[in-house]
């Protein structure tokens, strides 16, 4: 029994730490300045989703037992969701609203992003991330930030299969610095 304690303890810390590079990685600058995702409490929130969908994903294709860890950083992310939402000053009922609208969002998009993963080129994960970045209508078509971030995007993935999420350790690439925006 202690050492269930133990191991669920253990999983929870590593899930702690993971989500904490996660919302690192989703504050760097250069999604903002760079990429154009807009520097509100949405765009944050649809950086964080990337990120953690990324390593959701990473952990789902893991050997070596993610499901305990994936889970707890699904936890994390709605513990995270619910602190955030009452720093904001939301109201005190409708926080738990809010707090499954974000959780089902990450479902969505996840469903969305793994979709568009699966096709090689970035423009249906460029268009997927406009939908939700941008909340741009479907058939719209991606701009280069978009698309750069895409291609971040699918970096990430690439260097996240080469480590075990599971161990609690994660590097993602830098963003880009700039983008040619045609004119």
């Amino acid at each position: 029994m202690l050492e269930s304690l133990r191991t669920r303890s253990e999983t929870r810390r590593k899930a702690g730490e993971l989500y904490g590079t996660v919302v690192a990685q989703a504050r760097r600058p250069e999604f903002y300045a760079t990429l154009g995702v807009p520097d509100t409490p949405v765009g944050r929130y649809e950086m964080v989703v990337l990120h953690l969908f990324l390593v959701l994903e990473r952990l789902r294709s893991d050997s070596d037992g993610g499901a305990p860890l994936d889970r707890m950083l699904v936890e994390a992310f709605i513990e995270d969701m619910d602190d955030s939402l009452r720093e904001l000053a939301t109201g005190d009922l409708s926080v738990s609203k809010k707090v499954r609208r974000a959780a089902a969002g990450l479902y969505d998009r996840s469903m969305d992003y793994r979709s568009a993963m699966a096709d090689a080129a970035n423009a249906q994960l460029a268009a997927a991330l406009a939908r939700y970045i941008h909340d741009a209508p479907d058939g719209v078509e991606a701009d280069a930030r978009l698309i750069a971030l895409a291609a971040y995007a699918r970096e990430a993935a690439r260097a996240l299969a080469e480590v075990s999420p599971s161990r609690a350790s994660v590097q993602f690439p830098h963003p880009p610095k700039s983008v040619e925006v045609p004119r």
